[in-house]
Parts: C-alpha cells; structure tokens; sequence
C-alpha cells in the first residue's frame, strides 16, 4: 500500500513538470547547444524546488548546480589508475558518450548544524541523505526523458551503492566525475567541494547530446590545500579515521554502517558526515575571494 501511494504521489509529480519538459520542446533548434544547457539548468533547479512540496518529503534544499564534461576527456581514463582498474569509462554506460552531466544538490545550513553534535550522525542528516538519494534517482529518470525528447540516447547512474564494499572503491566515482566536469575540487577530507560547499548529494547522467565543457578553475577550493590555513575537517571525525595524510576508509564505512542500523527506519541512510559539519567550506566555496 505504502509502495503504491509513492508511485501516485511521484506520478503526480512528474506530471506537473511537464511544462519543463514543453518549453525545452520548444527551443531553437538552431541554438540548440546553448539553450539546452541552460534548460537543464533551469530544469534541475525546478525540479528540486517542486520536489519537497509535492512528495511530501522532509528535506529541504539549496539551488542545485550543473558543470558538463566532454566524455573524451583524457582524465576519465586516468579514474582507472587513481581509483581503480574497473572504473567504468562513460563510452562504457553509453557506446556513443560525448557528454557527462555532473550535478550538486545541497543541504540547507539547517540539516548540516543539526550534524554538528555527537558522534553518530543527526536523524535529519540521515533522513536527508536518503530522501536525497530517492530524489535524485527520480530526477534522473525526468531529466533523462527531456533529453530523449530531442531524439538523444542517456545512460543515467546512481547516487549511491555503485561500489565494491570489500575494496570501498567505486565503479563509477561521482565525486571525481564531478571533479573533471568542473564542478567543483577535491578537499582534504576526500569530499568534493563546489561553489556551494561540500553538503550535498552528486550524480550525473550521460547523454550523445553534445555540451560545451564546464572549464575547471585552476584553484584549490579547500583552503588546507590553498595555503594551510584550515584542516578543521580532520579535527570533526571522532574516530580519527580522517587524518592528514590519509584517509582510513574502513574505519569511516564501519560508522556509516552503524548509522544505516540506527536509522533503518528512514531507508538507507548509511552516512556519517562528521568531517564536513559546520566547517568553512560546508556550504560555499571558501577560497573563491582568492581566485584571480
């Protein structure tokens, strides 16, 4: 029963955004790149704000931000010496790749201070991570449908459980796919930081729809890693799993697997998120007043 009112209420939804999906119909196909990226854009943002009032969620959510790929680009097979052999190639989801779609969405200041406390994760935190993860899969079906109206073939992923949990490593990484799509850098506690900080989901689609690539700034966006100013994120992990020079992968899953058993009820909520709370790149980019 509680199956079938989700599928009704997501039916709904996806219905009300059909205008979304009329005015990218719509477009001129003759400036056809430009205004797609800017669609999908305005789409993802559209979708997440209409998301919450519709399903019925708890969550709450920043703007969403999108950076685009080339799916030739030379550091997607460098994944496969930096995070393992296996990691998959975006020709590999889609035989024709020729773009890879990153995106963010962020948590609200008031979900990331109510992980700040205690050692285990905050029930919002954790409700949140999963909400977000269901969200995420369902846009990712609506977004992929808008693109296939244009007659474009998608591969879409997943936001989570795409890794091997004896190595811990991912088949699909999409914090460094979204490192090589501009969307933001690495910080020194392995998380993604974007212009609004490190809270925040990631996923990303690919498409044989043809986007000019997002440029990757030059700078570092974590500030330990800019000038050696910062490092509070190491201070945060109570287990001292985070160090800094290292990261103690099997120490961090063990307490995101306690979590998953504490908030079993929320769904899969295996996430910690100490390191990143209430810390200056939570929610924004700290270093971006020092880029040239």
């Amino acid at each position: 029963m509680r199956k079938h009112q989700h599928a009704q209420k997501l039916q709904t939804f996806l219905e009300t955004m059909s205008p979304q999906k009329a005015a990218l119909a719509n477009l001129n196909r003759s400036k056809r790149n430009e205004s797609m990226k800017e669609q999908v854009k305005d789409f993802l943002q559209a979708y997440v704000a209409s998301y919450r009032l519709h399903m019925h969620v708890d969550t709450n959510w920043g703007d969403p931000i999108v950076a685009f790929a080339d799916a030739q680009d030379p550091l997607f097979k460098k994944l496969k010496e930096i995070v393992d052999l296996a990691h998959l190639l975006p020709s590999d989801l889609l035989a024709d790749a020729k773009t890879v779609i990153s995106y963010f969405v962020p948590f609200t200041k008031e979900t990331v201070s109510s992980n700040s406390k205690g050692k285990g994760a905050s029930r919002q935190w954790a409700k949140s991570y999963a909400e977000t993860n269901q969200m995420i899969t369902n846009l990712n079906v609506t977004l992929s449908d808008m693109l296939k109206k244009y007659g474009f073939k998608v591969a879409t992923t997943m936001p989570t459980q795409n890794f091997d949990e004896a190595k811990l490593v991912s088949c699909w990484s999409q914090k460094h796919v979204a490192y090589i799509a501009g969307l933001g850098k690495f910080g020194l506690h392995h998380m993604i930081i974007t212009e609004k900080g490190c809270c925040g989901r990631l996923c990303s689609i690919i498409t044989n729809a043809k986007f000019d690539p997002t440029q990757r700034s030059s700078t570092e966006f974590c500030m330990y890693k800019l000038d050696g100013s910062c490092g509070v994120c190491v201070g945060k992990c109570a287990l001292e799993a985070l160090k800094v020079d290292g990261l103690d992968k099997q120490a961090c899953y063990k307490e995101c697997l306690r979590n998953a058993k504490t908030y079993a009820a929320l769904g899969l909520a295996d996430v910690c998120g100490k390191c990143v709370a209430e810390i200056p790149c939570s929610l924004t980019n700290p270093s971006k007043d020092r880029e040239k």
